[in-house]
């Protein structure tokens, strides 16, 4: 099976949303990418309550000193395309209030054309939370799981009635309707998390993971999946990558994965495939000056992962 191949769109504080966006939106079709996607992170904090991914002494990057909202850049690009999928990895449940997220899921899918691909975590920063006032911190599994079940409310027939820890919704007609059943795919790599993808996700989002590192988790979220009556096989794998093309191979012994010449990324994407990834976000916003750079390496990247027969 072909490796489907995403492409990160330009959130970080160095790209113009309203002109980037669309461009690279329209480039990744063109080049011949399956997928565009996008992340969320809300706040840079100047006195953060925690390290970057909640690793106490860890700074957080500026590059997130101002990314542009998920929600609103995905509208961006599906206006502009006709073909890709529109995919979250990763939109972060607490931060949203259930009912509003639903709908405007649904409406983003109906204008699309049905490409929506609804990826959800619950993230690892308390400044976050703190400053989006929907849940606390500590409860962020339970609303996730909720938000859950109003989407799949929100998404289904009418009328929609739903009753639960944060959400009310009395018996109503709620429209517009998804174009088809929106999929969902949840990350996270804890016991908790995997379990939770195991029992209601279509699909499986990790992150920054070798070949060898995603083949011991997934072997973890196989035997989950057996426990509630599902097979591997009913999972999709989309592994996001921050992937760094440096133009001239870099010596093997110190190099990070997914970051090299082009040979070097496509022989760690074989590795991931391998491994059982179905498809890769290749995220290169990173290291890019603008929108012309970002749509160069992206082309670069692709035209390499499909001469190498991936």
């Amino acid at each position: 099976m072909t490796l489907r191949l995403g492409l990160g769109l330009p959130q970080m504080a160095q790209y113009d949303p309203g002109h980037a966006v669309p461009e690279v939106a329209r480039a990744a079709e063109e080049i011949g990418y399956d997928s565009v996607w996008v992340f969320e992170r809300t706040v840079l904090p100047r006195e953060p309550l925690e390290g970057l991914y909640g690793i106490d002494g860890v700074p957080w990057p500026d590059l997130y000193r101002a990314c542009a909202d998920p929600l609103v850049t995905l509208t961006l690009a599906a206006a502009v395309t006709d073909r890709v999928r529109l995919g979250s990895s990763v939109l972060v449940s607490g931060l949203h209030a259930p009912f509003p997220f639903a709908r405007t899921l649904a409406t983003l899918d109906a204008a699309s054309g049905g490409r929506v691909l609804a990826g959800l975590g619950t993230g690892w920063s308390r400044d976050e939370y703190r400053a989006a006032g929907v849940t606390g911190f500590a409860d962020r599994g339970a609303q996730l799981d909720e938000l859950l079940d109003v989407c799949a409310a929100v998404w289904g027939p009418d009328p929609v009635a739903y009753r639960g820890a944060y959400t009310e919704i009395a018996p109503a007609s709620v429209g517009p309707k998804p174009a088809r059943p929106i999929p969902v795919y949840l990350a996270g790599a804890g016991g908790r998390a995997l379990e939770r993808v195991a029992r209601r996700a279509d699909g499986w989002l990790p992150a920054h993971l070798t070949g060898e590192r995603l083949r011991a988790q997934l072997a973890r979220l196989t035997a989950a999946a057996e426990r509630h009556g599902r097979t591997a096989g009913a999972l999709d794998v989309c592994l996001r990558v921050g992937a760094e093309p440096t133009g001239k191979p870099l010596p093997e012994r110190d190099r990070p994965p997914y970051r090299g010449s082009h040979d070097q990324i496509v022989e760690d994407l074989a590795g991931a495939a391998a491994a059982g990834a179905h498809e890769v976000l290749l995220d290169v916003q990173t290291h890019c000056r603008d929108a012309a750079e970002l749509t160069d390496r992206a082309a670069g990247l692709y035209a390499a992962v499909r001469a190498a027969g991936l």
